[in-house]
């Protein structure tokens, strides 16, 4: 593996309070950061990309084949006591945020577990773009996690009817890659058919 340290998730700290979910750190190897800072796709739209409207080369390309290989399931499926491997993959990319996003919620029933790797070199000390593990799906406060979004940190969750999560409006560059591991491959068709079609929206309307 020449960009992810997969040591990241073996000691990432893992908690079943509200719901299954880990956070760890320095996931992305320190020798390859410039690179895929570098090589970090040129996005203008808003929110997230399925890696097939995306165009992915250098290292990045190399992040994203690394990050959907199956050296990284195994590591997961391990640390949550789940086989992950029978389930397909949909790998988004966002770079850029709205203030109509982050909304509570808990991802739709059709996901099994969904990961995020944040690639900001920093973040200021406004709560605003910073995930939060939640209790319910109204309120942001109390949180039992709140998730830096800084280059290198993981955040990986199991699906349940209350993996309650979101942020408070970030308007701006918020680099993000998501790994979704879904139930069946109609779901990921679907998935990146709805994407495309929600793109088509925000260029006619611009949102």
């Amino acid at each position: 593996m020449s960009t992810i340290d997969l040591n990241a998730i073996r000691n990432a700290k893992r908690s079943s309070d509200p719901y299954d979910f880990l956070l760890g750190s320095s996931l992305l190897k320190a020798d390859a950061i410039d690179d895929l800072r570098r090589d970090f796709p040129n996005i203008t739209k808003p929110g997230y990309l399925t890696v097939d409207e995306v165009n992915l080369h250098g290292r990045f390309k190399t992040l994203i084949e690394e990050l959907e290989g199956p050296e990284l399931t195994e590591e997961l499926s391990r640390k949550f006591g789940q086989d992950l491997h029978q389930f397909p993959r949909l790998t988004t990319i966002m770079k850029r945020s709205q203030p109509k996003y982050g909304a509570i919620h808990t991802d739709g029933p059709s996901k099994v577990m969904t990961m995020l790797v944040y690639m900001n070199d920093d973040w200021g000390t406004d709560d605003g773009g910073r995930l939060r593990v939640l209790y319910n799906g109204q309120d942001f406060e109390p949180f039992a996690m709140e998730v830096p979004p800084v280059m290198g940190t993981v955040f990986a969750f199991l699906r349940s009817d209350n993996s309650w999560h979101g942020h408070r409006p970030f308007v701006g560059e918020r680099k993000v890659v998501q790994i979704a591991w879904v139930k069946s491959q109609a779901d990921v068709e679907r998935k990146k058919k709805h994407n495309k079609l929600a793109q088509v929206f925000k260029g006619i309307f611009g949102r």
